[in-house]
């Protein structure tokens, strides 16, 4: 299989499939880690008339269908997170009613196990917004996630980021939520070049005193958090943080550009995972958790390794688009019927880009079916890029 491909100075180059996907052969294994696949949403193009002016109508089958498979590869969900466009063009009722679906929906899936994302996106994150206002924010959410029985991922908030005045506005707002929530959390540290409007979390621009506030907040209240997602694309502070958490306190990692080597880790310990890249490649990575069950830990990197170019690639600067790169995957292995996101956000990325991902997908293993993705690609590139192979 052949295909022409644009490339960043205007030209073409012909590009031959390698065409060898790696997906699970029979049942999953169990895996020795606790790895939550955030996953992303479905849209019905046909039913959002003006997606940059509109909440986005949802096809509710497909996204739950998704799900399923995520499932079906052994993975845990974690709902309604950016991956899931929270923030970038999916809403608050939206995610509301996909967190009341998801859960629901999970009860009749054996083995089926999410958490949801909770934050304050009903509050607009303006110059006159109150702590008071920010944690009846979280409490709504929290209670929409609780009143179905799920367990809540605390994400970070963009209206706290604007109004905290230091550490302790963080300390002190989060700790009377934490006293509150009926089963531990996730919590969840999202950096600035994820959502410029995050910058100086945890009261601080300096993330050795960011950092050194939320272990404070974890220590404080480590019977109520179950662990902590960080995603700062550095490897060196979620070890830092890693090695400072108290026991039974799980390491997340959300770092999708250094996953497999904190999740293989080290003498000192390992992470678990959070990641948005494991929606795409789930059942590469799903062959590669396997092995690392079975303690087969080279095995592991051989298989995970590969993926890494292109998770960098999905998720380069401004890493905030990231989703177009997952959702371009999730069309191209055959997941949804249509290239078409929430606010339009598909336009975010350019043709040498989606050549790009297609191309490290199939060096990686992660195109599931390629005469599928190739039939795709092609005709995405003639539509989109006036490209004809």
């Amino acid at each position: 299989m052949k295909m022409q491909l644009p490339r960043a100075d205007g030209t073409l180059k012909s590009y031959v499939l390698k065409a060898e996907p790696i997906r699970p052969q029979g049942k999953t294994p169990a895996f020795n880690r606790t790895v939550y696949a955030a996953a992303h949403v479905v849209v019905d193009p046909c039913a959002t008339v003006d997606p940059w002016d509109a909440s986005p109508s949802i096809d509710w089958d497909r996204t739950l269908a998704f799900r399923e498979h995520l499932w079906s590869l052994g993975f845990k969900i974690a709902e309604a997170m950016d991956t899931a466009q929270r923030g970038m063009g999916v809403d608050w009722p939206v995610a509301r009613e996909l967190i009341q679906r998801s859960l629901r929906h999970a009860r009749t899936v054996p083995g089926a196990d999410l958490a949801c994302g909770a934050g304050t996106d009903q509050l607009a994150a303006g110059p006159n917004v109150t702590l008071a206002q920010v944690e009846a924010a979280y409490r709504e959410q929290i209670g929409v996630v609780e009143a179905e029985g799920g367990r809540v991922i605390l994400m970070a908030s963009r209206a706290l980021a604007r109004c905290a005045r230091g550490p302790d506005d963080y300390l002190s707002l989060y700790g009377r939520l934490l006293r509150d929530v009926s089963q531990p959390v996730v919590l969840h540290w999202l950096g600035e070049m994820f959502d410029p409007a995050l910058s100086g979390y945890w009261g601080s621009n300096d993330l050795a005193t960011a950092l050194a506030t939320v272990a404070t907040l974890i220590r404080d209240n480590a019977d109520r958090v179950e662990g902590i997602k960080v995603s700062l694309l550095d490897a060196k502070w979620e070890l830092e943080l890693r090695r400072r958490l108290p026991a039974g306190v799980k390491m997340y990692t959300g770092d999708d550009f250094n996953y497999a080597e904190l999740m293989a880790g080290d003498a000192q310990g390992h992470s678990h995972g959070l990641l948005g890249i494991f929606d795409p490649i789930a059942p590469v990575a799903a062959v590669a958790l396997g092995e690392l069950a079975a303690g087969n830990v080279a095995r592991f990197r051989e298989l995970l390794d590969p993926t890494v170019a292109l998770s960098r690639e999905i998720f380069r600067a401004p890493t905030r688009h990231y989703k177009a790169g997952v959702v371009f995957l999730a069309w191209l292995n055959g997941h949804q019927r249509h290239f078409s996101m929430a606010a339009g956000l598909q336009s975010a990325r350019g043709a040498v880009h989606y050549a790009r991902v297609f191309e490290l997908a199939d060096q990686c293993g992660a195109l599931t079916d390629p005469d599928l993705a190739c039939r795709r690609m092609q005709a995405w590139l003639s539509v989109s890029a006036g490209i004809d192979s």
